[in-house]
């Protein structure tokens, strides 16, 4: 028996990925780039999203977390992968014998590679220098240094890049972003008067990669313009890019409700005439955020059509006009294009309070994924 995909989706159109990859490799110049897949790819799909950037053009991936590299290895997904956080000690062997590459941020974290190299396997990682974000990272200055070149000095520790990761780069003020990196720049030409060599520096986030051209070094970090969206408002269009993903549900229950009818839980919202209501299989739970009770529109037909009541676990409600003349079965777009309209992540997450980012990584597993190529 062939099972049927649930009534609500994602659709994730990988030449719209693609696309997205090369044209940011345009805008890198001579940059590396490394596609960021960290959080399932932000919700697209760790494993096809890795396979098409890489066939796009991505040299390096990027995962927050060693388990995030250790499945995209069983998916046979092959190249450069840096774990970008933290790995703890008890994972350092494992995350070597995948071929991974980790992040160092100090003498004691490095060592836990060191040892590992004791049974003859080669340690590679990127040295992490805090230069404001107050996260991960050894920080400049005299003892910085001694640190950084002692882990240099490690046996069995190849240290093929050195990075930091900028805290302001989509602000419309670039001054603390521009401070981040002449300290990054000053501090690893400092390690360089004491003999170290660096295969590969790199800085550049999304926005950074799009306003800072003297930030590409030698490779770029995008993660959310991957995806089709600016960190912010005061990030430059000047590259084009589309989301790849829309999100669709179709209609479960259609009812006419009359004047004075209490919707959804808390009874938040009452109508005030006869009103049509179509009940959507859907909720906070495959992601839709409950912020968006009474306070978000869907695409019906395409037409903007209201959320009403709250959003439920598995369920939500929306205000349809008697014109549509809607039926069980009939396609709903949660987030993307139906007709004219658009619903994107930047609206939902402006109507939740949030970021786009939180948006399109709060999609549920439960919610299938639909390739397009």
């Amino acid at each position: 028996m062939t099972r049927q995909v649930r009534p609500t989706w994602a659709e994730i159109d990988l030449g719209v990925l693609a696309a997205n990859v090369r044209a940011l490799k345009a805008c890198a110049g001579r940059a590396a780039l490394m596609a960021v897949v960290k959080a399932d790819a932000y919700g697209h799909g760790a494993v096809q999203v890795a396979l098409r950037a890489r066939e796009a053009g991505a040299e390096w991936l990027g995962v927050a977390i060693p388990e995030e590299g250790f499945a995209l290895r069983r998916a046979g997904v092959d190249g450069p992968i840096l774990v970008l956080g933290w790995t703890p000690p008890g994972q350092a062997a494992a995350v070597v014998e995948e071929g991974l590459a980790a992040t160092v941020s100090s003498l004691e974290g490095a060592k836990a590679f060191s040892r590992v190299a004791d049974a003859g396997l080669e340690a590679r990682v990127h040295l992490k220098v805090d230069t404001g974000m107050g996260r991960l990272g050894i920080l400049p200055g005299p003892a910085g240094r001694e640190e950084a070149l002692a882990i240099l000095n490690l046996r069995g520790v190849r240290v093929e890049g050195i990075y930091t990761h900028f805290a302001t780069a989509d602000d419309a003020d670039k001054t603390f972003a521009l401070r981040q990196l002449e300290v990054f720049l000053d501090f690893v030409e400092e390690l360089g008067r004491y003999g170290a060599t660096f295969a590969m520096r790199h800085a550049a986030n999304s926005a950074a990669l799009l306003d800072l051209p003297q930030s590409h070094l030698d490779m770029v970090r995008p993660g959310l313009a991957l995806y089709g969206y600016l960190p912010s408002p005061h990030v430059s269009r000047k590259v084009p890019l589309r989301p790849p993903l829309s999100w669709k549900t179709r209609v479960s229950h259609v009812k006419r409700l009359p004047a004075g009818s209490s919707v959804g839980y808390g009874a938040t919202f009452r109508t005030t005439r006869p009103t049509m209501v179509a009940t959507l299989p859907v909720g906070y739970a495959d992601g839709y955020p409950r912020l968006l009770s009474n306070n978000a529109e869907v695409l019906v037909g395409g037409r903007r059509c209201p959320v009403i009541g709250r959003v439920c676990m598995d369920q939500m409600m929306v205000e349809v006009p008697d014109a549509l003349k809607v039926s069980v079965g009939e396609e709903v777009v949660l987030l993307g294009s139906q007709g004219a309209q658009t619903v994107d992540a930047d609206e939902l997450a402006g109507r939740a309070g949030t970021i786009a980012h939180e948006i399109l990584t709060g999609l549920s597993p439960r919610v299938p994924r639909v390739y397009l190529h």
